[in-house]
């Protein structure tokens, strides 16, 4: 019996023995290189951080070599940067999820309304479906591939983005410092697919009454390839072959702050094209078509005024001056256009309309929209004059001569006013009011800047015309572009939607 416990008792002990020995020489192993931390910011560091978001500056940006210590070493080690690389600034941010929800304002319900009014009664439920069925076409367009193709980079090219953010992969609330040093990109590309929502469905005024809705839909998914996508990368993405703001080796030094080529311009023509191509509604020039509520009208001008703020302000990405004064150089100009399109009518027809003053309202927002943070409040007076007057007679005088069917004036407020807006843009840009044109701009503004402009005009015209005279062959081929002459004499609403926009009669 006691042999065993001896043996136990002997084994232990060796065990014992041998972790004592093991344990001595792990004490007398050297020990691995501990990671050294990363420096603690310095209040040097901290402070330009706060100035960075303050200033609405790029955090990333290397620090300069501060003062001295009594040593003779610099307080900042040169080459670092902000504590703040990588983070989203509230106000900012809040600022730009602020506006990415007034410019959906602009389409749902402002441009619904605006343009429901509008139309006749038996109409007003397939234009509000067609900006419905955009907004959620463009959606789906965006999240796959659209705002890759347009704010990535990966592709290297002047024409197109990248892949690197299809499905919006990679897409979060970290910041994109090639659009925005203090809004998460998640933020900025749902701002940013606001504007791809809108820009179609103004095309809607100029073919209201008289397009099928299979047949719009298959025109805005592929015009959106074709015309939007390109030439929101050619203007706005960081690689861009017309961004003169950021891109320093762009071959068109334009500029154009929120949409006067990629939204109105490119809308606007392809809306001309496509109406003249379905030719004129069932009675045009002979049946009276009088809008059918212009108290909808005037509602949808109030908001489109309101969410216009979102798309001009909020193009400046912070809530900073160059904002402020978007805001301001976009209320002047609206608020004088709307009064001089309604006196030029006073002048001409003995009556100033309501809708003229809508018209006004909507030819300013228009026109100011590429300019309004590049320039000065002064410079917004005079081109508001002008955004109400040129407009007018495009939708007046020049409609009339030529007489195409463009139904709501698509063309004559959106096309003609960007592309008016686009060439003031050249004029009365100002380096005092936005710094950023010292950036690769300050050889030609207030010089030749304006022949810069002409030829981005240029190209958004070649492009919006050839590509929707293609599209419209191609879409009219595979479903047909109108409807019968039944469906269009019944009207829209029931024959592709089954609904009524007004029940007169009651039901018992």
């Amino acid at each position: 019996m006691t042999r065993p416990r001896h043996r136990l008792l002997k084994t232990l002990a060796c065990l014992l023995a041998a972790g004592l020995s093991a344990g001595s020489l792990l004490a007398q192993a050297p020990a691995a290189p501990a990671t050294t931390p990363p420096p603690a910011p310095t209040l040097e560091q901290r402070v330009a951080g706060l100035e960075a978001y303050m200033n609405n500056t790029d955090p990333s940006a290397p620090l300069k070599v501060g003062p001295k210590d009594k040593d003779g070493n610099p307080t900042i080690p040169s080459g670092l940067t902000t504590p703040s690389v990588g983070i989203a600034g509230p106000g900012h941010n809040g600022f730009l999820m602020i506006c990415a929800a007034l410019v959906l304002f602009m389409t749902l319900p402002g441009l619904a309304l605006f343009y429901g009014g509008l139309v006749r009664t038996k109409n007003v439920l397939s234009v509000m479906a067609q900006c419905l069925g955009i907004a959620g076409l463009v959606t789906i367009i965006w999240w796959a591939v659209g705002y890759s193709l347009v704010f990535g980079k990966s592709f290297n090219s002047p024409f197109l983005g990248g892949s690197e953010f299809f499905f919006l992969a990679g897409v979060d609330s970290i910041p994109n410092t090639d659009y925005a040093a203090w809004v998460s990109q998640n933020v900025f590309a749902m701002y940013q697919l606001m504007f791809a929502i809108i820009t179609p469905a103004l095309i809607v005024g100029a073919i209201a009454e008289r397009m099928k809705f299979s047949a719009l839909l298959l025109f805005v998914t592929i015009w959106m390839f074709v015309v939007y996508i390109p030439l929101a990368h050619m203007v706005w993405g960081v690689t861009g072959f017309m961004n003169g703001v950021w891109n320093g080796g762009a071959s068109i030094k334009a500029i154009d702050f929120a949409g006067g080529t990629v939204v109105h311009m490119s809308s606007g023509w392809s809306a001309l094209v496509l109406c003249l191509i379905l030719g004129p509604r069932l009675g045009f020039g002979k049946t009276p078509m009088p809008p059918h509520s212009l108290v909808l009208c005037m509602i949808g001008t109030g908001m489109l005024w309101v969410g216009w703020y979102g798309f001009n302000a909020g193009s400046a990405a912070a809530a900073d001056g160059v904002a402020s004064n978007a805001f301001t150089t976009t209320t002047l100009a609206t608020g004088v256009a709307s009064f001089a399109w309604a006196a030029l009518e006073y002048f001409t027809r003995g009556k100033a309309s309501v809708l003229g003053f809508c018209s006004g309202a909507v030819a300013g927002l228009v026109v100011v929209t590429p300019a309004c943070g590049f320039i000065t409040p002064g410079s917004a007076v005079p081109l508001g004059v002008l955004a109400g007057a040129i407009p007018f007679f495009a939708c007046t005088k020049l409609k009339q001569m030529l007489k195409y069917d463009d139904a709501l004036d698509t063309f004559g407020v959106h096309a003609v006013g960007g592309t008016l807006g686009a060439l003031l843009s050249g004029f009365f840009a100002n380096a005092s009011v936005n710094g950023n044109l010292n950036l690769n701009l300050k050889d030609v503004v207030g010089k030749t800047l304006w022949l810069e402009q002409v030829k981005a005009i240029a190209v958004t015209l070649v492009l919006s015309i050839v590509a929707t005279v293609i599209i419209a062959l191609i879409v009219k081929a595979i479903v047909g572009l109108r409807p019968s002459v039944e469906a269009e004499q019944e009207g829209l609403d029931i024959t592709d939607h089954g609904e009524e926009g007004y029940i007169y009669e009651s039901k018992s």
